[in-house]
This record gives C-alpha cells, structure tokens and sequence, in this order.
C-alpha cells in the first residue's frame, strides 16, 4: 500500500492504489480546503507534489506555471506509490490542521464483510437454490401410449431426474397441452422445493433448454429505501443491482406512522401498493441493466422489518404497535408473486426471510445469517441503524436481540439538508480547529446536494470538538464567523455555500437537526448498554462489532464514538458488514440450507422489549447529551477535546 506523508503536519498515512489525494488527506487528519466536497469546481485543494509519481487530471483551475511547479488538485489526483506532499498555505485556510493523536483505523479500511467474494461468505453452503430447471424430452403420444399429459410429463422427470413425487401448479395445467405440442415435447419444468413435509412443485414449463437461464431476485424492504439484486442461481453471481427511495415515504417516514396510515380507509391497500411498485420498478431496472429475460425469474427472497414484511403481504400490521406488541405471525408463507402485485412471471415464488418479534424482524435474522453472527465464538454485537436502531448481543450460544426507535436521521430524513448515500451527499467532514472551516467530501466527489448519515456524524463530533456547539447540541453563537448564524431565531452552521453546491442553496446543520441525531444515538446507546446490563456485561466484553446498515459505509468509529453513537471501544474490533438484510436474502435464494439455518436464527433469539424494561428510559435520557452525560466514559473523546 503506497504511503504518503503530508508537509507541513508531517503526517503519514497507508492507502490502498488508486486512492485519491483528498481522501488520503482526510484519513490522515490533515486539513485541505474542499468547499465543493471534492468535484474539483472550486480548485481550492491544490498541493504540491515534492517527490514520487501521482496520477492527476488536467484542470482548468490550474495555470501552466503552476503545473510546473509540482501543483495537482487534491480532488482529482490518485496515488500508485509513495509520494510526499506539501499543503501550501492558500490551502491551509491559515494554520494547518491540529495534529491529533486520533486513531485512524476506520471501518473503511478496517474491514468489509461485505467486500468478499460470494463463495467466500457462502462458506459452508453450496449452491443449492429452492429452484430447479430442469430439461426433459418427452415421447409424443400415440395410440399404445396415450397417458395424460401430466402423467407422461411424471413419468420422464423421474426416468430422467429422479423426481417422481410433486404437486402441480393449476396455472401450469392450463397451459400444459398447448405447450407441449407447441414445444415438440422438448421442454424446460421448473420444480420448486418449499422444504419441510412439503413435496416439491411444478411452478412452470417453458419451451426448449432454458436450464442456462436461472434466475432470482434477492430483496431488501427498509422502510426509507428499497434494494434488488439480480442472482445467477447457477452460479451464484450478482448480475445487476438497483435501490430506490420506498414510494411509502409519501404516508410517514417511519413504521409507527405507516401503521397509523394503514388504519385508514384503504390505508393498507395503498401501502402495499406502493411498496409493489418500487419493488417492480427496480425490477424493469436490474432486468434492462443485465440483459435478463423475465421469464427467466423463478424466485424471490426478501427482507424486511416485522410492519415491512406484514404490508408487503397485505397483512394488517395494526397490533404490532399496541401493547403487549404481538404481530400477526413471525413466519410467513410463501407466495405467489402475482398475489402481492409484483409483475414477474407466472408460478415465481416468494419467500420472506422470518421475523423474531414486533421490533425485530427479517432484515435482522438476514444479518445474523449474512455476517455469520450465528455461528461465531466472539461475544459479537451486531448493529443496524435505520429507521429503527436493532441491535443484537450474543454469538453460536445465544442470542439477546432489541429494536429502539431511531428514526430516520441516518438515511437523510427529518434533516434539513439530508439526503440518502447516494451521488452529491457529504459523507466526510473534518472543520478546521483554528479557521472553523470545513473540508468535505461527497460520494463520487460531485458537487455537494445534502448530507447523509456518516456526513452527519462526521459534522456534529466536528462541531462539538471544536466548541461550535456545547454538549447539549447547541450553538455558541458568541463565536463570531460567517458559517455560524441565526435564521428565523434557529443557529445553524453553513457547511456549503450556495456557490458550490449543486442545488445552489446553502447546505446547513441547525439545531433542530442537531436534536435529532441527538435523540437517535441516545437511543442506540441506551438499546447498547441495556443489552450488556441484562447479560450483566461491560462494555470491554465485546469481542466484534458489526455495523449494518447503508449509513456506515464511511463511518468512523472515533466519530460515532465522540458523539455517544456507540460506546467507547477498540476499533480494530469493528467491521462494517453493508446491507446485511441483502447478504443474507442472497444467501437464502442460493442455498435451502441456508434458509433452514435462518429458520433457526429467529427461534433462538431472545428479544427484549425495551418500551418496558425498567432500565432503558434512565440509559435513554442519560445519553441524551454528547457524548454522555457521564464523561468518564469516554476518556478518549475527553482526551481528544483537550487537543483541540
């Protein structure tokens, strides 16, 4: 991995090839103004190249004689080789970046759970979907041989592939005789195998040899966005990926508020109505981005919370939200993709992944499936944030699960400028402790457009560090700078200006933001620690951590740590696992013994209801300042605000 040493902090940092200079910049904690989050439009970011090679774009904001001189534009420059580099003083914004002691392993390079090859997370299981295709050539008949055709379609799978015993789909026998004859009797039947005292069933016939063409679709259901992956079933490769914001936005950000919604006249025919359709309009966009036919797609697995998987199926969510908290059922059956709206083929199947209780759902057991919590010997506490913070404690032994309401600050929602993690969301910021200013950066370097979640912490540790706001999220509007003011009686800091961002509007954090994720990481880490009181735990027990969820792809855990987010602890022991409601849906439409393991998973978790455990509300209100109102703590944070 090249090494780059930053003049005049005299920093050094290890990145991977390829790696930009501004991103570099920001591991090592060295400040380069980077006003337009790294889309090189403001030309601020300009540093010297004093020894070794760099790959850097020509740019118009730079003259000739500065090229001459060794000047690249941080933003647009990438490293294959050691180099050194100086920070001019134009990019300093003044003095240089405090040179702070701070760990900088992140979970960026920390490890990715979710960056292995597929085989590799597969591990144990093999390749064995739910789903057959199988080609059969059937005799035509004739006077002497004159059985159904059903029977003779029987007779060759079992002559031919061993299967003898299976039920038969009525939308196939309608169809079967025309078929047939228009087929020549040369025919691909699609068995599927629905596990436990079930018998295999035939879901559909097509023409010829299709056996090369298996397909399936694995499926996260958030209550903020939604994400399809398109799976090869005989080989395991991910064709085509696509997410989308759930069109259910439109009737309440979060499940409480899509419950309400569904009381109403029609209210829960709507929801699902909208959740169907962003779920087959990202299936038009993996089938046009992969080439795909359709009616090549055999099966579906998805994840999702408890309400999301009730709506999905049409089933009234209504008394998950009353006490004593009980819905309809954790185990689903499977169905018919037709009877729930989606427009795949006929007889395609579809699986929701089970559910542990009101609180905790698919989308947790997906990622206990994913990750490989279930059957680690690490004590391993398993993360993710969305709309709702659903955490679980345990390892193979046991599992101790429990769900607080988050919100949906991490996702972009109830922020004033926040946004999901897509392209133009700052995603990084570090502020300038002597300036104040900011440096960011957004996903794909392009011209900033709002704020996501690992934006949003970056932002917040920064300011509370920096004495911009004091420990109960409130701005120090004694501090005299133009990025801290007042609009209709609310403080808020300006990270973007209008000039450079993509919306050209001011991006800003206020206080009413800063409220938000205060009450968010409060609840999580008061779902934390109520986790370790009932196992009677501290902290230091802990063996790993993994982070779920789309807000930690750039998360650092000195950031989370600083705000109270998480608890004060080793970062090598962190890893960033991704969507694991995605992993472990993949997982389940590749293998039925990984669907019977899942099946396990939410039996054996043990969930606590927080809404009534004596012990939580005093964790939650004492977490309710940053980073907590008990300091000692966090002795690292303490240690970090006496750099500044």
């Amino acid at each position: 991995m090249p090494k780059i040493l930053f003049y005049p902090d005299n920093r050094v940092v290890e990145v991977e090839k390829g790696e930009s200079l501004i991103r570099a910049a920001m591991l090592a904690g060295v400040h380069i103004n980077a006003s337009c989050g790294g889309s090189s439009t403001c030309g601020k970011c300009r540093v010297i190249i004093e020894n070794g090679k760099v790959n850097a774009r020509p740019s118009a904001k730079l003259s000739a004689d500065e090229v001459s001189q060794g000047y690249v534009l941080a933003c647009t420059t990438t490293v294959d080789e050691d180099i050194e580099v100086r920070i001019p003083i134009e990019s300093q914004m003044g003095d240089s970046r405090v040179a702070l002691e701070r760990e900088l392993e992140t979970v960026t390079h920390g490890g990715f759970l979710s960056a292995k090859s597929l085989v590799d997370l597969i591990g144990e299981f093999n390749i064995n979907p739910a789903t057959q295709r199988l080609y059969v050539e059937l005799p035509p008949p004739n006077l002497e041989d004159n059985v159904s055709d059903l029977e003779r379609l029987r007779r060759e799978l079992n002559r031919q592939h061993g299967i003898s015993n299976f039920q038969v789909d009525i939308s196939v026998l309608r169809g079967m005789g025309a078929l047939l004859r228009e087929a020549d009797w040369k025919i691909t039947a699609t068995m599927l195998s629905l596990g436990g005292s079930e018998c295999d069933r035939l879901i559909r016939i097509d023409r010829g040899d299709r056996t090369d063409k298996h397909y399936g679709l694995a499926v996260d259901i958030g209550t903020t966005s939604i994400y399809v992956e398109l799976v090869d079933l005989s080989s395991g490769e991910t064709l085509a990926k696509a997410s989308e914001y759930n069109a259910q936005v439109s009737c309440g950000e979060d499940i409480i508020s899509r419950i309400v919604y569904s009381l109403k006249e029609n209210g829960l025919a709507k929801l699902q109505e909208l959740v169907t359709e962003t779920i087959n309009k990202l299936i038009d966009r993996v089938i046009e981005k992969s080439g795909v036919e359709l009616d090549d797609i055999v099966h579906m697995v998805a994840a999702g919370n408890t309400t999301m998987t009730h709506i999905f199926l049409g089933v009234p969510p209504k008394y998950i939200r009353e006490e004593p908290y009980i819905p309809t059922a954790t185990f689903m059956p499977t169905v018919m993709a037709s009877d729930v709206g989606l427009k795949l083929p006929q007889g395609t199947r579809v699986y929701t992944v089970p559910s542990r209780a009101s609180y905790v759902g698919g989308d947790i057991t997906a990622g206990l499936l994913g990750s490989g919590v279930y059957r680690s010997e690490k004590l391993t506490l398993y993360i993710d944030v969305g709309t709702n913070g659903e955490m679980v404690l345990g390892n193979s032994d046991w599992l101790l699960s429990c769900s607080c309401s988050a919100g949906p600050a991490f996702e972009g929602g109830s922020i004033k400028n926040g946004m999901r993690a897509t392209k133009g969301a700052i995603e990084q910021v570090r502020i300038n402790p002597k300036t104040l200013e900011p440096m960011i950066l957004t996903i794909g370097q392009a011209r900033p457009r709002g704020i996501c979640g690992s934006g949003l912490i970056d932002t917040v540790a920064e300011l509370f560090l920096t004495g911009v706001i004091n420990e109960k999220g409130r701005f120090n509007t004694e501090i005299d700078h133009p990025r801290i003011r007042e609009v209709d009686g609310q403080a808020e800091y300006v990270l973007v200006w209008a000039a450079d961002s993509a919306t050209k509007r001011d991006i800003v954090i206020t206080e009413a933001d800063l409220d938000n994720l205060i009450r968010t990481k409060g609840a999580i880490y008061a779902g934390i620690t109520t986790l370790l009181d009932s196992m009677q735990m501290q902290v230091e027990a802990i063996e790993e951590v993994l982070i779920a969820g789309g807000f930690g792809r750039y998360l650092q855990i000195d950031q989370a740590m600083t705000i109270g987010l998480l608890p004060e602890i080793d970062p090598g022991k962190v890893k960033y696992v991704g969507n694991g409601s995605l992993l472990g849906s993949r997982l389940i439409l590749l293998s039925k013994e990984a669907k019977d393991i899942a099946t396990e998973i939410a039996q054996k978790m043990t969930y606590l209801e927080l809404s009534t455990h004596a012990g939580f509300m005093d964790s939650y209100v004492s977490a309710l300042f940053l980073p907590h109102t008990d300091r000692d703590t966090f002795p690292t944070v303490m240690k970090r605000m006496k750099v500044y």
